[in-house]
């Protein structure tokens, strides 16, 4: 049996004095409704209800459930008004009075409430888009002690890296530049206060690292190569130069219609992310949430919200903005042959070998 409370203690640790908030996206005409996103309302009620009673133990505060129009995309600015019960609310003032957010959302929120976490020290949120019930059997089970411990492996390895090269199941290869970045980690730990990023997603479990975007004048970036992707049985490829998708090689309707993606919004094209998931709890079944948990996986778009420089204003438009991740993990049709890191001094360290992790 699923223990919401031990979870909201192991992964929170909420104190007196604290106001917490449970949040999810509404549908309407241009964001219908589906029977996931319907079990999820219900099940933001049922996580509120666990924290009503946790708070009447520890002495923390729970608002009611906050409700907003869904966005349509992911990663798209809040608007501006939600509703807090009954009553209509600005929505980011909202969050504001509070020190903990958990968002239980259709489209991700993970963007816009880290540029919250930046403006105030004293809010922290856990963004959880496409959580379904059945997760509370699989990844939210997880020993997120050992989910912290592994993170923190990868974590010690990437510091220092210069550069990631990644040998695919398809015999292609790429190469992610990590100058002028840090990684991080989303270790499903967040208590009040906690040093660094205070956003994670929910399930967690990885650690994470934007490439160089090529920002610094004279200074390009080296992220360059082929990257095959999975499109529904489709292998389209991906074809890399200076942190960019600059072509989409194939000719079925996967490959078409990653080009208009790209058409639609250059900003699309930008290389985003290159993570490694490790939650051995974590099941591939196509819901992003979880299967990012699961192995390997990168993205394309939006950065700013992990420590990048591409954010809103580099779209066409904010009903353009993405960040898509594209998972490798040991259930997907594509894997991982190798991925090592390499240093400025010579060495080397791989962190995948033989679509094994290593650490």
């Amino acid at each position: 049996m699923f223990d919401t409370e031990k979870l909201l203690i192991d992964v929170f640790d909420p104190q007196a004095g604290e106001t917490v908030v449970v949040m999810h996206d509404l549908p309407h005409e241009g964001a219908p409704d589906n029977d996931s996103w319907s079990q999820r309302r219900k099940m933001a009620e049922e996580w509120r209800q666990a924290l009503v009673s946790l708070g009447a133990k520890r002495g923390f505060d729970v608002l009611p459930l906050l409700t907003f129009r869904a966005t349509g995309a992911n990663n798209a600015d809040l608007p501006d008004r939600g509703t807090l019960g009954e009553t209509e609310v600005p929505l980011a003032e909202t969050l504001g009075r509070s020190t903990l957010a958990i968002a239980m959302t259709e489209f991700s929120a993970t963007a816009p409430l880290s540029i919250l976490a930046e403006q105030d020290k004293d809010f922290r949120a856990a963004s959880m888009p496409g959580v379904l019930k059945r997760m509370e059997e699989t990844a939210l089970a997880a020993d997120y002690s050992e989910v912290a411990r592994r993170c923190k492996a990868i974590y010690d390895l990437m510091l220092g890296a210069e550069r990631c090269e990644l040998l695919f199941s398809t015999g292609h290869r790429c190469l992610f530049d990590l100058r002028h970045r840090l990684p991080e980690m989303d270790d499903g730990f967040l208590p009040r206060f906690k040093e660094g990023d205070r956003i994670i997603n929910l399930p967690s479990g990885e650690t994470f690292e934007v490439p160089y975007e090529g920002e610094k004048d004279g200074i390009p970036s080296w992220t360059a190569g082929t990257i095959p992707v999975d499109a529904e049985g489709e292998t389209v490829l991906f074809h890399v130069a200076a942190n960019r998708v600059i072509d989409v090689e194939g000719e079925g309707e996967g490959a078409a219609r990653y080009r208009k993606l790209f058409a639609e919004d250059a900003a699309r094209a930008n290389i985003a992310e290159l993570a490694f998931g490790v939650n051995e709890k974590a099941v591939i079944t196509g819901v992003v949430l979880e299967d990012e948990k699961a192995g390997f996986h990168w993205a394309f778009g939006r950065s700013d919200h992990l420590g990048g420089v591409f954010g809103v204003d580099r779209f066409c438009s904010p009903k353009t903005v993405v960040h898509q991740d594209i998972v490798y993990a040991a259930d997907n049709r594509i894997k991982i042959e190798r991925a090592a890191l390499h240093y400025p001094d010579g060495r080397s360290s791989a962190v995948i070998l033989g679509g094994e992790y290593q650490v």
